[in-house]
């Protein structure tokens, strides 16, 4: 019983590894393939034909995104690439910053720091490139980073001293109420 789904199983694993280097497409056909006849049977693997059920499922699940990393030449298979991209991203901050812990303006400017992180490890760019740049979405996205820190201020606040935080609130309101 261990032994036919652990055969199954590893079979699965050596269809995803793709060491052909074949085509998404065939690599779909392929598990598509045995998918079926692990459904067709599963049971015999006797008490972990269930097991088998939830694989089946959880492979469907992620069906739809299972295979673009085989058409796409620089998408990593696994995501331990992108584990290790991230936590080199924490550890270099962590060591230019001092911090034990993630600098907070992660969290605010994450977006914009790990896409320029792993653009300039990719190539060098010249203050040619820079100033090709749409300025216009350069402009919508410097609002989004200041609405975001505004609301990260404005929770401090509110945090630190709430009766003040809600009375200036109320002030403000007020204010905008009453005719000029």
């Amino acid at each position: 019983m261990i032994r036919v789904a652990f055969g199954w199983v590893h079979r699965v694993a050596h269809v995803l590894a793709n060491h052909e280097e074949s085509e998404g497409i065939t690599v779909r056909k392929r598990l598509r393939g045995l998918l079926g006849a692990m459904a067709r049977h599963r049971l015999k693997a006797g008490e972990l034909g269930d097991t088998v059920a939830h694989f089946l499922k959880v492979t469907r699940s992620y069906w739809p995104g299972l295979f673009h990393c085989y058409d796409m030449p620089d998408l990593p298979r696994t995501n331990n690439h992108l584990e290790q991209f991230f936590g080199s991203h924490r550890y270099h901050e962590r060591r230019a910053t001092g911090r034990k812990a993630a600098s907070p303006s992660l969290v605010l400017r994450g977006s914009v720091r790990l896409i320029a992180a792993a653009a300039s490890r990719q190539r060098t760019y010249t203050a040619r490139d820079l100033a090709n740049a749409d300025r216009c979405a350069w402009a919508d996205l410097r609002v989004q980073l200041d609405t975001r820190r505004e609301r990260r201020t404005e929770r401090r606040r509110f945090r630190q001293s709430p009766e003040a935080f809600l009375r200036k609130l109320e002030d403000q309101l007020l204010q905008s109420a009453l005719p000029t």
